[in-house]
């Protein structure tokens, strides 16, 4: 065989943006513009283009980090490195034994590996089918390699994928999982009640994963909750972005308020208040930014405040919808989920949140709106509310790329 040209490229590959019918073009363009945003630091120098039902990403170099970074960007089903070349049987051939020789060096040498071709023509004009493609190249690799393959077609566990396009070839032997979703704002903006704990962060991941962009809301209370939980929810922020790239974090000072409550309230109702109040200011933020919701960690029966009364009294001061992935979780499960995302170590450093600061001994479990409403008049809250919105601080939190 003659030697051939081949050049590296990262195939990326969507996921439920098939599903998008005529608006697909528009989740398309978002997902190519969020990959060169993530690959700007990482991979210089890349070019992103958008082809027949995936992305083509050739990186200039480091492509090795460049897939990992790919990894974490949210409308990717799969990422494969790949080596292009031309569309002539021969040229085929070779970038296939190419392939696999990298391929099996990542194997043990023991036991036969379980192995197919696997050929996709989007140019249905190739000489070859792709059933023919299949055979003659699996025939090929099994001169090269086969002591070390055994062919089994229904249950491989190593692919050589071959895509035939109309000007060039993809060949592949490695599929590495994408995080799934959509593209972080092709659906809209939400504001996340973030805590710091190990809940909110893992309800944003999720907020994102659905195709929206966070912006994140925390609160304080110095002097009872002091510096360092602000702290610890700016570096969970800063995790988070490798997800969205950027984000908007806003800190909202809530002391006046807590101690008007105290000082105003029956000593079960406070959480509940509190949590009127942040859900109020967030909402805020909402308009402000253009978020269309709002996202938050809680879970049906988790804590006091979050039984089905006492949710429903806090969602009642915002006219905009609360999201609440985690609603049905074990805890367990969210712990899962918050160490697969990097987020777990940093949640449970231990830092009170400004729920904490005067927490009754025995919570309302059933908390009543009218009671809410009529406690909160006594107290002039709209003009506590409004005090705290203007003194909230907006950091502009940058991302990897």
């Amino acid at each position: 065989m003659s030697t051939t040209e081949t050049r590296e490229v990262l195939l990326a590959r969507y996921g439920e943006l098939w599903l998008k019918g005529k608006n697909r073009g528009n989740f398309e363009r978002r997902l190519a513009r969020n990959v060169r945003r993530a690959l700007k630091t990482v991979a210089p120098g890349c070019t992103v283009e958008r082809e027949h039902g995936m992305l083509v990403v050739r990186p200039a170099q480091r492509a090795r980090e460049a897939t990992q970074r790919l990894q974490e960007v949210f409308g990717l089903s799969s990422i494969s490195p790949a080596r292009k070349t031309m569309r002539e049987f021969e040229a085929i051939a070779e970038t296939s034994l190419e392939a696999m020789r990298a391929a099996l060096a990542r194997y043990p040498d023991d036991a036969p590996i379980p192995f197919r071709v696997e050929t996709r023509r989007s140019d249905k004009r190739f000489h070859l089918t792709s059933v023919q493609l299949d055979r003659q190249i699996g025939e090929c690799v099994m001169a090269e390699f086969g002591p070390r393959l055994s062919v089994n077609l229904s249950k491989p566990e190593l692919v050589l994928g071959i895509n035939v396009r109309a000007e060039q070839v993809y060949v592949f032997a490695e599929r590495i999982p994408g995080a799934g979703g959509l593209p972080v704002g092709s659906v809209g903006r939400v504001v996340s009640l973030f805590s710091g704990g190990i809940d909110s962060p893992v309800a944003s991941w999720m907020a994102m994963k659905r195709g929206l962009e966070v912006i994140f809301s925390s609160f304080h209370s110095y002097p009872y909750v002091g510096a360092s939980f602000l702290r610890k929810a700016e570096k969970l922020v800063r995790r988070l972005t490798r997800f969205q790239n950027s984000a908007l974090f806003c800190a909202t000072p809530l002391t006046r308020i807590q101690e008007a409550i105290r000082d105003g309230a029956p000593k079960g109702y406070r959480t509940v208040l509190y949590r009127r109040a942040m859900q109020r200011i967030a909402t805020r933020i909402a308009e402000d930014e253009g978020a269309g919701g709002l996202v938050t960690g809680e879970c049906v029966g988790q804590v006091a405040s979050q039984t089905l009364e006492n949710m429903r009294c806090i969602q009642d001061v915002s006219d905009l919808p609360v999201l609440r992935p985690l609603v049905a979780f074990d805890k367990s499960e969210t712990i899962a989920l918050a160490k697969k995302i990097g987020t777990f170590e940093l949640s449970i450093e231990p830092e009170p949140d400004c729920c904490t600061v005067f927490q009754p001994q025995h919570p309302i479990l059933r908390a009543r709106i009218d009671l809410c409403d009529e406690v909160e008049s006594r107290l002039s809250m709209e003009e506590l509310l409004a005090e705290a919105y203007e003194r909230t601080e907006r950091i502009p939190i940058a991302g990897l790329g």
